[in-house]
């Protein structure tokens, strides 16, 4: 797809063509449902393809098609990164931590499964994730140990995805100050979609100055993500969001409207966005479905 001008590409168009080629890839690279023990096979692609927007894949092959990256390698390595999103997605369900009945607008894993094959379903999703790390194709092993490294500092428990877990979980029902939640959600979500970009970067052999600009951007835009996930929980409904709405007012979650209000919080994301637009100046016009991801974090419904 040529994105053209800037502002002009079709980016639902674009998406759905990655997410299209995402679940051709997520069904060869995952267990078939038949596969001994087959319980677990269909519990992990019933959460797989439940649904879901595929953004990370997307920002894996926006970043790595900006640098000229080899494709097929980009769709593995977006594929593996969704296998753990989704490992995150089943065990935040969980009535020990979310207790939530409603993921992408289907019954969540544990209430199809029950809890015990859910835990075990999100930790098959994450060492299936590693393993296809290892096996990434057209790379060599020091750039896929790079790879490795990366994502399991962005969903381990320092500055991570389950680190910040952690201080969200920790932080319900009390009072905290803009730097917490700042590290929640840059953390939590925030984190994740940093090292997709960096990753697809790496992936194409992205040097220092283009790797630091699309961590710039990463970062960006997974705060402001995050920023408008706690907008849409206040605003949207369940319907809309395949998920339950008001859950964080309910559970007293750390939240930018709790903190800052609607306005602010809108405010906040659009200046995000606009500075991780500019982030990718360098990058040219083969950025460009970055750009229009970014501008999509802010206009989304859900």
């Amino acid at each position: 797809m040529n994105p053209g001008a800037e502002g002009s590409m079709d980016i639902a168009a674009y998406l759905r063509e990655c997410s299209q080629e995402v679940d051709r890839y997520l069904d060869r690279l995952l267990p078939p449902e038949t596969q001994h023990p087959a319980t677990i096979h269909r519990a992990m692609r019933y959460s797989v393809f439940a649904g879901g927007k595929r953004l990370r894949p997307a920002l894996v092959l926006a970043a790595g098609t900006s640098l000229g990256g080899n494709r097929d390698t980009l769709m593995h390595l977006g594929s593996a990164i969704e296998m753990i999103h989704t490992y995150s997605l089943i065990h935040d369900d969980l009535p020990a931590l979310d207790n939530d009945d409603l993921r992408r607008g289907v019954p969540t894993s544990h209430k199809v499964f029950g809890e015990a094959i859910a835990i075990l379903a999100g930790d098959s999703l994450m060492t299936r994730c590693y393993q296809l790390l290892t096996d990434l194709p057209h790379l060599g092993d020091s750039v896929r140990l790079v790879i490795i490294r990366e994502i399991a500092r962005a969903t381990g428990t320092i500055d991570g995805m389950i680190g910040g877990q952690v201080v969200d979980i920790e932080s319900e029902g009390q009072t905290i100050g803009p730097d917490v939640l700042d590290y929640i959600h840059r953390s939590k979500t925030g984190a994740l979609l940093t090292v997709c970009a960096r990753c697809g970067g790496i992936a194409a052999g992205a040097g220092p100055a283009q790797l630091a600009a699309l961590t710039q951007y990463g970062s960006k835009v997974g705060l402001a993500f995050q920023i408008m996930d706690d907008i849409l929980d206040r605003t949207g409904s369940s319907q809309s969001l395949g998920k339950t709405a008001g859950k964080d007012l309910q559970v007293k979650k750390a939240t930018y409207p709790a903190l800052h209000g609607l306005e602010a919080s809108r405010r906040r994301a659009r200046e995000l966005v606009a500075q991780a637009i500019e982030d990718t100046r360098s990058l040219g016009e083969p950025a460009e479905p970055l750009r229009a991801l970014a501008r999509l974090v802010v206009d989304r419904s859900k």
